[in-house]
């Protein structure tokens, strides 16, 4: 029988699922890996429990541990490994804005893992700077500067979609 505490990181865990699920597909666009991404936060957690479980804010502590996680796999490469060739086929069901979120989804993978991690956390999950700054432990500046680098970059990759549509460029 768990303990009172495990019990409590259980019912906070069950909780929260969704959100980090959200959180971790919106910055690495891979299902399977916003998945290990989302379970290897669970365990560091766990490991962290007693701590974290006295948190003021525990949500952002345990988004800073899911970014910083992200960040850290995306230095050592280990994203770069492909079980399969492909995909495995999915049937889509038709929706009028997947072919838009579809572009900013593969926009927003060509930019840098720290500007995603920032505008993925600004716009996707509407926090301040502020908040930012201290989830991925650096100053506000530093985020806003992220931020708009990130955009440009934005811009520039659904610009270059753009004139690659209309044949300007080849």
């Amino acid at each position: 029988m768990p303990d009172a505490s495990e019990q409590e990181y259980v019912e906070y865990l069950s909780a929260r699922l969704p959100m980090l699920h959200r959180l971790a597909y919106s910055l690495c666009g891979d299902t399977d890996q916003a998945d290990d991404l989302v379970q290897e936060t669970a365990v560091r957690l766990f490991e962290r429990w007693s701590r974290a479980s006295r948190a003021d804010q525990i949500d952002a502590y345990v988004r800073t541990i899911l970014v910083r996680l992200f960040l850290d796999g995306r230095r050592k490469g280990w994203w770069r490994i492909r079980l399969f060739g492909a995909p495995p086929d999915v049937r889509r069901t038709e929706d009028h804005g997947v072919e838009d979120r579809t572009v900013l989804r593969d926009a927003l993978a060509k930019v840098a893992p720290r500007q995603r991690a920032v505008l993925v956390l600004r716009f996707l999950h509407d926090l301040p700077v502020d908040e930012v700054a201290h989830t991925l432990g650096c100053s506000a500046g530093t985020v806003k500067s992220q931020t708009s680098h990130g955009l440009a970059a934005m811009r520039r990759l659904l610009g270059d979609r753009e004139l690659m549509e209309r044949g300007a460029v080849r």
